[in-house]
């Protein structure tokens, strides 16, 4: 069970944009990476599409970010904080390490 998912709220540890939060687009479990919304922006330059008549420039969009450089924020107390894994019903729950309020999956 990995401790960030799609649509959590996560703040950036380290690099260029920590401090920074967003909203996780997706996840890449086999790189373990995700894309952040409007976090680590990049610029692609584009050619001009052939059949579809897409038009060619300059495109910002996100680039994949470490999971080790992400912290989830809980959303019952607001803070950056660590996951933890306990049995619920039979099935494994995350919950928040500070306030230990379980996290809806």
């Amino acid at each position: 069970m990995s401790n960030i998912k799609k649509e959590d709220r996560v703040r950036v540890l380290s690099g260029k944009n920590a401090g920074r939060e967003g909203r996780v687009l997706k996840i890449f479990n086999e790189k373990g990476s995700a894309l952040v919304e409007r976090i680590n922006m990049v610029k692609r330059h584009t050619k001009a599409g052939g059949k579809l008549g897409q038009q060619g420039g300059i495109i910002e969009k996100e680039a994949p970010i470490k999971l080790c450089k992400l912290m989830l924020i809980c959303p019952k107390c607001s803070k950056p904080t660590r996951v933890g894994v306990r049995a619920v019903e039979g099935k494994r729950a995350r919950y928040c390490k500070k306030c230990l309020e379980q996290l809806e999956n």
